[in-house]
């Protein structure tokens, strides 16, 4: 989850189920590079996937992975705002 791409990617899905060509698109990235984040992420229990037809849609897993995603970026948020105020 700590890799940026791997959060952009949660960030989208936690708007909702989406697609792996609608997710390469939006995230403006190689279908093969999704696909392999999808992957990752899918292993980690993170997210579900359901078919239709041809096309596989991801979402979230569940609430938790919502919240714990929401969370990890308020943090970082944070952490970042408390950086930028430092004194050099």
């Amino acid at each position: 989850m700590g890799e940026p791409s791997r959060l952009k990617l949660l960030a989208l899905l936690d708007q909702g189920e989406s697609c792996v060509g609608d997710i390469a698109e939006t995230l403006s990235d190689k279908l093969s590079s999704i696909s392999q984040r999808l992957k990752v992420l899918r292993a980690e229990g993170l997210l579900v996937r359901r078919r239709e037809g041809k096309h596989l849609f991801y979402s979230l897993a569940d609430n938790h992975v919502s919240s714990l995603l929401r969370n990890a970026l308020a943090h970082a948020n944070e952490l970042e705002a408390s950086d930028s105020h430092e004194p050099i």
